[in-house]
């Protein structure tokens, strides 16, 4: 088999207290200082802010505690005048994805000549137009276990003409540095950190069977499956002790590894599925996978191998036959999924209705994940809508 594998992901240092060392990585990149990112809640949270404050110490050019979930363009363009304004050589993202997300988008336009002009290309084209040339480093301390932190990607929409959703793609958005530590996912409140923990789980399934897998990419999603799918359940249960918060967040850290490459990533169906779910509802993106994420596996085993095997493997699952080996899988999902207290089915959101089914089957369709299915694959869109009705 030959294969590609182009990746340069920055610094990961994982344990208690990592945190710490905020100020070292910064000198390790040759910033004098940095803007912190978060949002709203994660500001006014000391247990958070105290140890990133230390860790900074005189290399703490200012806050801006801003982000939403909704992670507005209007709130990048006004991070990126208040880094200008601190003249900030780095920016250091806390919290969950939506922080991580705008902090990009800032560094994007902070390194524009005319910002402004960025969101109007934006609203016209879905995409983030990333100046050519140096951006400003962004270091991530996450809160939350969905792995949107080791990535290349950013998401972001707008409001000035309807709702626009889109993002921007490159490698440059990596950030330089990653600091996991297990003190600041303790923060999180449970509802939150479970449901970020199911898109942390999906995308090591997804990346199994991925047309952009890879030999590498197999090894870390094989290993990030028996990670989470030891510690989720405990997660789920309320459990933060040590093993478990190893299990849970080095398990994402691995689901994510090579998912977000310059030559390909390894997102595919249900991220199209829970992107088509969670972007119009009431509902987070991890709730929206843990819905549909059993009935798109039914859906690939019933046409595909979709990677049964190395699931099968990570999962720690047995079966005498294809067959039963998917049926195996799916039904680990199932039980992690409901470990985690999540919901099971659509109808469950509350400002969802069955006529949207059909609605919500073309955005899925048109979803650019969906590029990544597995060879032999080719859903339409009343396929699509019909694992959503078995969803429903």
């Amino acid at each position: 088999m030959e294969f590609r594998f182009d990746y340069r992901p920055g610094t990961l240092r994982y344990g208690a207290g990592r945190v710490g060392a905020l100020g070292d990585e910064l000198a390790a990149l040759g910033a004098d200082d940095a803007l912190v990112v978060t949002g709203r809640t994660v500001g006014e949270t000391a247990a958070v802010m105290e140890p990133v404050r230390a860790g900074l110490g005189d290399r703490l050019a200012g806050e801006f505690a801003e982000t939403t979930p909704e992670k507005r363009f209007a709130t990048a363009l006004a991070g990126a005048e208040r880094l200008a304004a601190t003249g900030a050589d780095a920016v250091v993202a806390v919290g969950g994805g939506s922080s991580l997300d705008v902090a990009k988008v800032m560094v994007a336009l902070a390194a524009a000549d005319d910002p402004a002009s960025l969101r109007e290309e934006f609203e016209a084209t879905g995409a983030v137009a990333v100046p050519d040339g140096d951006l400003r480093p962004v270091v991530a301390a996450p809160t939350t276990l969905a792995g949107a932190d080791l990535s290349t990607v950013a998401g972001i929409t707008s409001r000035r003409d309807g709702l626009v959703r889109g993002g921007a793609h490159d490698r440059r958005l990596m950030p330089a540095a990653l600091l996991y530590d297990p003190e600041l996912f303790r923060t999180t409140p449970h509802g939150v950190l479970c449901a970020s923990a199911m898109n942390g789980l999906d995308k090591a399934v997804e990346t199994t069977y991925a047309a952009t897998a890879t030999p590498v990419t197999d090894a870390t999603a094989v290993r990030a499956l028996r990670l989470l799918s030891r510690g989720l359940p405990d997660l789920g249960a309320g459990n933060r002790d040590d093993a478990t918060m190893h299990d849970a967040v080095v398990g994402t850290v691995l689901a994510q590894y090579g998912c977000s490459r310059a030559d390909g990533l390894t997102l595919s169906l249900i991220h199209a599925f829970g992107h088509g779910v969670a972007r119009g509802y009431d509902v987070q993106q991890g709730g929206a996978h843990g819905i549909v994420a059993p009935h798109a596996l039914r859906y690939l085993f019933d046409r595909v191998d979709a990677g049964r095997g190395l699931l099968a493997e990570g999962l720690g699952v047995e079966a005498a036959t294809a067959e039963a080996t998917a049926d195996a899988v799916v039904a680990r999902v199932v039980e992690i999924r409901d470990a985690l207290g999540l919901p099971s089915r659509l109808r469950a959101i509350d400002d969802m209705s069955e006529s949207d089914l059909p609605a919500v089957a073309a955005d899925v369709h048109g979803d650019g994940f969906m590029s990544n299915c597995p060879p032999g694959l080719d859903p339409t869109v009343e396929e699509l809508e019909g694992v959503l009705r078995e969803a429903w």
